[in-house]
């Protein structure tokens, strides 16, 4: 590199990106979210302590030598172009950088101040070349013999404009240097300097970093948030806090030794194995997103010269991954290996020219979403920090403005690692990071300890589920329960039903209405009429086509009472169906009423039910032992029902009597219904929810109330019989749900629903 005596030059890449988005969000009244401050906090080891003049001495040694801590920044707008300016002691008038000094009892107190060293704006001045500010907190009250004492704490407080947080290893290094020296080298003259490396970067040729980025991401989708599991959602232009969560864990002797011997093993980065499983977690966390794309800042001293330099070096880049959920964890580390190589390689591009190749992208969503790995060499906050004799103990501050960002470090000193996991309170609860950062924490142990071989496995198999979840789901489907009832076929139960309370209501429509015992009755009569005058055999299809009445109830338990199986054919079909599903389930009979006797062609035999329940037909007896040998078992069908066809020809489902008899013992075994329920009938005979209405009911003892055709749509109606037939059950679609209690609010009908307790629903 070639050293440029100069004292005005243009701002750096990185100066520009933070200034232009800074101007941005002014602009858009956000800039209060913009933190430009980076404080650094430590206080001194016990029993150690810091001559205050020669700390102050050796802290303006420190910013005579870094000239970036004593820089301005001004817009030029004849030039049109942020600069930067080096200023010396003449041109400030007065001291390059400001030491305060304060007081603190309590931990409040000691907050409130490490909360204005984060977030107040006017600590420093950018134009005037303020830039760096030194706080010395004293417990209790300042030292009258200028010492520093283990109690007192010392804020180092940087503008980011001219600092990033590898610059604070170099300046604690010259910090320590300068204290014990007390005096400045002679090699300044020779030494690059920040502005001179804002020079040379812009005459590095671009080209092929442009091409590179311009095609890794090609298509991708840089406005498209993640769907991570946000508790909340944020308009686009709605005000951002800075108030935060962080949760973090260790990964413990074990899991370290089985990740680290893994890259040792495969000779994998360890950075690049992190960020594979973050990519992993992603993939999961967000429900199967396969085209991932996180930030990363990347510091961009890539010459030996630039490494003792304090200034802003740092770079953030897009760091795209195109999951493929077939990869085992060896395949996918080795195509993140190969997009972290190639990404760092052209790493110097600056942020704004990537995103100038999106235009059309008004909001990059992925540098809310960001990765970090750092190791103990990188990190200021696990070394062992010196100022002369004494020794210094960092106090972490937590700043993040992304809106989820993961931190690995790997502490060389122990090798270990830790995870830090920070979100805004703005989308997230503290309980949701805390959970996020325990499946996190149980894909690392699946990936590197589990007993089982998850190497080989692919990616989509490897679970978010946490131990204590798998438990309560194998609880939740371990249904071996052993019913009280009896297994015994449908009309079997509701003959019991009826022996229990013979005179309860069983079915009611509008003004008519059935007991246990008369419902028995009719259904025995038209039982009797099926293999008595139509032949009809145990296991055989009936059809049954009828409107919303007392005939259909009667039907559907003839049907079952005389061993058929009952198949549901819905009168608002057209004729062509209807025919197509009689065919298909080779029906030799149909059950029809009035209103529906006509829909059949001539081929097909139908039997008016209430025809057969006339004088003629009530008059005769009824031969009870000849249903009694009718012999049907738990094995055979109850019924069928047909799909609705939409994706080609309608399929019949087919469902045993056992089935049946199981679904509702369950039913009534978590106390979904009850024999003391009142249960509405709403679904249509094309759905088999209205066999859980209708047979359901009647096998556990229920009352069971019907619409009138349409009845379903008049919501005056509907809420008059939830009202007057004290309705407690029913069991419908949401969008009949939403509408029918949307309507009552807006009417306010609040006791009309009063006795429901149970509401079930399915479908849309």
């Amino acid at each position: 590199m070639t050293l440029l005596a100069r004292a005005t030059a243009p701002a750096s890449f990185a100066q520009c990106r933070m200034w232009y988005k800074k101007q941005k969000d002014a602009d858009t009244d956000q800039s209060f979210l913009m933190i430009h401050n980076i404080p650094f906090s430590y206080r001194l080891y016990t029993r150690d302590t810091l001559s205050v003049e020669q700390f102050r001495h050796a802290l303006q040694l420190v910013v005579n030598k870094h000239e970036s801590l004593h820089t301005s920044l001004i817009y030029d707008s004849n030039k049109n172009l942020l600069m930067q300016r080096v200023l010396t002691q003449q041109d400030i008038n007065n001291d390059m950088f400001t030491i305060n000094e304060s007081t603190y009892e309590t931990n409040e107190q000691l907050n409130a101040i490490f909360e204005n060293e984060k977030y107040n704006p006017q600590l420093f001045d950018l134009v005037q070349g303020l830039v760096f500010r030194c706080h010395i907190i004293y417990y209790k009250q300042i030292s009258s013999d200028n010492i520093l004492s283990d109690k007192d704490i010392i804020i180092f407080s940087f503008h980011h404009a001219f600092f990033d947080y590898p610059s604070m290893n170099i300046f604690l290094h010259d910090l320590d240097h300068f204290y014990k020296t007390r005096q400045l080298t002679n090699d300044d003259n020779t030494t690059l300097r920040y502005i001179d490396y804002a020079v040379i970067e812009r005459q590095m040729s671009m080209t092929g970093a442009s091409m590179f980025w311009l095609d890794a991401l090609h298509d991708c989708k840089l406005d498209q948030s993640l769907s991570l599991p946000f508790d909340r959602y944020r308009l686009i232009n709605e005000h951002r806090t800075h108030h935060t969560t962080s949760v973090s864990f260790d990964f413990g002797l074990d899991l370290s030794h089985h990740f680290l011997l893994y890259t040792l093993s495969n000779n994998i980065k360890h950075e690049h194995l992190a960020l594979a499983t973050y990519f992993i977690f992603l993939f999961k966390l967000t429900n199967g997103e396969k085209d991932l794309c996180t930030s990363m800042s990347v510091d961009n001293r890539y010459r030996d010269e630039l490494k003792s330099i304090i200034g802003l070096f740092e770079n953030i880049i897009p760091l795209r991954c195109q999951l493929n959920p077939a990869w085992s964890l060896s395949q996918f580390i080795e195509n993140v290996r190969e997009i972290t190589t190639n990404s760092m390689k052209y790493s110097y591009f600056p942020l704004q020219r990537i995103l100038s190749q999106h235009s059309n992208v008004s909001k990059p969503a992925f540098l809310d979403i960001s990765f970090e790995f750092l190791s103990s060499m990188t990190t200021i906050d696990n070394k062992l920090i010196m100022i002369g004799d004494s020794q210094l103990c960092s106090i972490p501050f937590i700043i993040n403005i992304d809106d989820f960002s993961l931190l690995i470090q790997h502490d060389r000193n122990i090798n270990q690692l830790s995870c830090t996991i920070n979100a805004s309170l703005d989308l997230f609860n503290v309980e949701t990071i805390d959970k996020i950062s325990q499946r996190f924490h149980s894909i690392l142990n699946q990936l590197f300890t589990s007993v089982d071989n998850q190497m080989n496995k692919s990616i989509y198999e490897i679970s978010l589920t946490l131990s204590n979840e798998r438990l309560l789901m194998q609880s939740l489907n371990n249904t071996q329960v052993s019913f009280a009832y009896p297994v015994t076929c449908i009309h079997h139960e509701f003959v019991c039903q009826v022996m229990k309370h013979p005179q309860k209501l069983a079915v009611e429509l509008d003004e008519q209405s059935l007991t246990y015992a008369e419902l028995l009755y009719y259904v025995q009569v038209l039982s009797l009429t099926l293999p008595n005058e139509y032949h009809v055999l145990p296991g055989e299809i009936i059809c049954q086509c009828v409107e919303r009445s007392l005939s259909m109830v009667i039907g559907i338990m003839s049907i079952e009472m005389a061993g058929g199986v009952y198949c549901p054919l819905s009168p608002r079909d057209p004729h062509h169906r209807l025919h197509a599903l009689t065919q298909q389930t080779q029906s030799r009979l149909v059950l029809v009423h009035h209103l529906t006797k006509t829909k059949f062609y001539q081929d097909i035999v139908s039997l008016s039910i209430d025809s057969v329940l006339t004088i003629n037909y009530m008059e005769k007896n009824i031969d009870i032992d000849q249903l009694s040998s009718i012999k049907v078992t738990v094995d055979y069908l109850a019924y069928i029902i047909f799909t609705s066809g939409s994706t080609g020809i309608p399929k019949a489902v087919q469902v045993r009597h056992k089935n049946f008899i199981e679904f509702m013992c369950s039913l009534a075994y978590s106390d979904v219904v009850n024999e003391r329920d009142t249960i509405l009938q709403i679904a249509r005979c094309s759905f088999d929810v209205h066999v859980q209405d209708i047979m359901g009911t009647f096998m556990i003892g229920s009352s069971l109330i019907m619409l009138h055709a349409r009845g379903i749509m008049d919501f005056d109606y509907l809420a008059r019989v939830f009202k007057e037939k004290t309705i407690t059950c029913i069991t419908t679609v949401p969008t009949i749900i939403h509408n029918f209690f949307t309507f009552l609010q807006q009417r306010h009908h609040h006791n009309v629903a009063q006795y429901l307790r149970s509401v079930c629903s399915g479908g849309t």
